[in-house]
């Protein structure tokens, strides 16, 4: 198996935050693509994939609707997606997207962050490159040959495809992702959640004490309202 296997399977284990938390994120996906392509899923793509992981998590119908309408009030804030970059302790990368109404706050909120755990806030690319930027679908394995589907995605960008108790996942480079949602959706293939993820190129073996130091400044990011995704550089 590949790094995306390796990746995904290692995320597994971890723990995930908070269904509140995961609602919070999807809502606000919610608005960014409704302000980028309107409230109509048939015609916004990007809002047709936010729909598919909030059923993914259980988000409530009534709560998606909801989410929806709020993004089409005019005075309903926007948000920024924004990236940040830095060296946690002991020579780990980390890589944060936040969606944020407030710049500033969530500026000084991340750099704390880092100050009070020994590590660093980087420079925009200081870690970045670090990582592969990429895309993944999740769809049900039943009637699906993997090995066959790989043959016919490989043409529309994708580099791997793999089984787990979820389903079947593909994973391919971030600009492939409007390609394979397409062919997907025309062969009537029901996608059950997709997104994006930052796949280390290369990891590092910390000591348990080494963990615990990084643990501690990745909880303190990931309690932060603005926060959609970390990634790291630390080995699993």
């Amino acid at each position: 198996m590949g790094r995306a296997f390796e990746f995904r399977k290692a995320r597994k284990l971890k723990r995930w935050a908070a269904m509140s938390k995961a609602f919070t994120r999807i809502g606000k996906d919610i608005v960014m693509a409704v302000k980028e392509g309107g409230p109509d899923p048939d015609a916004n793509s990007r809002l047709r994939a936010v729909i598919q992981n909030a059923k993914a998590v259980n988000m409530p119908k009534d709560n998606i609707e909801r989410a929806i309408k709020r993004a089409t009030d005019k005075s309903q804030g926007d948000y920024k997606e924004v990236l940040f970059e830095g060296y946690g302790p002991h020579g780990i990368a980390i890589l944060i997207e936040t969606a944020t109404d407030n710049n500033t706050r969530t500026v000084a909120n991340i750099r704390s962050y880092f100050n009070k755990c020994n590590g660093s806030l980087g420079t925009s690319g200081s870690v970045e490159f670090m990582f592969d930027h990429t895309c993944n679908f999740r769809i049900p394995a039943e009637g699906i040959d993997p090995e066959e589907l790989e043959l016919d995605m490989i043409d529309f960008g994708a580099e791997e495809v793999f089984m787990d108790e979820d389903g079947i996942l593909i994973y391919a480079p971030f600009e492939s992702f409007g390609a394979i949602q397409k062919e997907l959706e025309s062969r009537g293939i029901e996608i059950l959640s997709s997104g994006f993820e930052r796949i280390p190129q290369v990891t590092k073996e910390l000591s348990e004490e080494e963990a615990e130091d990084i643990e501690k400044l990745l909880e303190k990011i990931e309690e932060d309202d603005d926060v959609q995704n970390v990634y790291h550089t630390m080995k699993e």
